[in-house]
């Protein structure tokens, strides 16, 4: 193998890869301000342009150097046009680092068959054959061959969402990395449907990528996304089309199978056919597993609400636990001797969070409604998520990456440097 620094390959302002070896990549993205973003990174999401519970001043204090906005929630509210107006994304929400934007794709499912079948984008988190919901509950969203349907959840009203209304939406947020409209299919669809949406969403990819081409649209770039469900020949024939066009970038988006274990199947049969030069993204994937998957099939960056969706549950993530999570809501420390326990959550971590307060204080924050201990969880969360990926990208430097994989997985590490 050669060294680290003689792997370097220039390529353009936008993605510098770095190193690449057994698919498992190094590299920066930088937007038109300067800023950058190291790759493999976890991109916390800002639904609507902000961390739940965080400004965006803490956010960057983290270390977080990329978000993940909301397209569809920032055009219901306030309206691209007002963001346009006073600057943009950036200036808005006042933040430094690379800001994503998804198309609006994603609400299609979130909103539409999800509420149906009752499944997330992998079905086995809730079970082979979903929950079906309420049949007296209707969708928000539904799919035509031309344009999204959505009905408001805060005013009722009806919007048509297409393709190019999608971009120039992205555009008027002013965000750096735009994805293309297209659909997520549940993972209960059937082959037929699947091939169907697939066939859609490559469509509309095209009409994304032309209207951003004939508009020559500066300081924005577009990725494009491979869909197909967990069918592979639906899959290879996404991927093709998809890196057919210039896309600055590549995402994975969609149903990924059944199975959590279905994820690196489908990443293994797409992987070898993506572009090497150009940045690849994973939609709405962030279990530390999946995280490790991910890096080790290509990927650069993936999102997800995990880390930040715990700490308002109660759960945070911690290096001495079976599967990384423990729970310090009134349920678990209920007797007398816990809600003494004044330790951090982790004597080891550094965040403002465990420097500051001792799970005592944080349980009696839960158990008596207060606000702020959303915060200092999500703080706490987003750091060990941070921290975890500088130590596998200084693992990846170093040639050390199975072995720092192996020891983190087997709890043989007992501080996140």
């Amino acid at each position: 193998m050669q060294s680290y620094m003689n792997n370097i390959q220039k390529n353009n302002t936008f993605f510098e890869l770095l190193h690449s070896e057994d698919r498992i990549r190094l590299g920066i993205i930088r937007n038109w301000l300067g800023q950058s973003l190291e790759t493999p990174a976890f991109i916390p999401v800002a639904t609507n342009a902000s961390i739940r519970a965080l400004d965006s001043i803490s956010v960057k204090n983290l270390g977080i150097n990329g978000i993940f906005v909301n397209t569809y929630h920032m055009h219901l509210s306030p309206g691209e046009e007002v963001v346009s107006e006073l600057g943009g994304l950036h200036k808005f929400m006042n933040y430094e680092g690379v800001i994503f934007t998804d198309s609006g794709g994603f609400q299609a499912f979130s909103l539409g068959q999800a509420i149906i079948d009752g499944v997330g984008k992998i079905a086995s988190v809730f079970s082979k054959e979903g929950k079906r919901r309420n049949k007296d509950q209707q969708k928000l969203a539904e799919i035509t061959d031309d344009y999204i349907v959505f009905k408001s959840h805060i005013d009722g009203r009806i919007i048509k969402l297409t393709p190019e209304m999608s971009i120039q939406i992205q555009q008027k947020l002013g965000s750096d990395i735009m994805m293309v409209l297209d659909e997520c299919t549940s993972p209960l669809a059937s082959y037929e449907y699947c091939k169907n949406s697939m066939e859609r969403s490559c469509r509309w990819a095209l009409k994304c990528y032309n209207f951003f081409k004939e508009n020559n649209i500066p300081n924005q770039y577009l990725y494009g996304i491979i869909q197909g469900g967990h069918y592979y020949d639906l899959r290879m024939k996404s991927t093709e089309f998809i890196c057919s066009l210039d896309f600055d970038g590549i995402a994975v988006g969609g149903s990924l199978g059944t199975s959590k274990e279905n994820i690196a199947e489908i990443l293994s049969w797409i992987v070898d056919y993506l572009p090497q030069d150009k940045p690849r993204h994973l939609l709405g994937i962030g279990s530390i597993p999946e995280i490790f998957v991910a890096i080790e099939h290509g990927m650069d960056t993936f999102d997800c609400i995990i880390p930040t969706r715990y700490a308002r549950t109660g759960t945070v993530f911690v290096l001495d636990s079976p599967n990384f999570v423990r729970d310090i809501t009134s349920k678990y420390y209920k007797n007398k001797e816990s809600k003494r326990y004044d330790l951090p959550i982790d004597e080891n971590c550094q965040c403002y969070t465990c420097r500051n307060y001792s799970v005592s204080y944080l349980n009696h924050l839960f158990y008596v409604g207060e606000i702020c201990v959303m915060t200092l969880l999500t703080i706490h969360n987003l750091h060990f998520y941070n921290t975890l990926l500088k130590n596998i990208r200084k693992s990846i430097k170093e040639n050390k990456y199975f072995e720092f994989k192996q020891l983190f997985l087997n709890r043989m590490i007992e501080k996140l440097e």
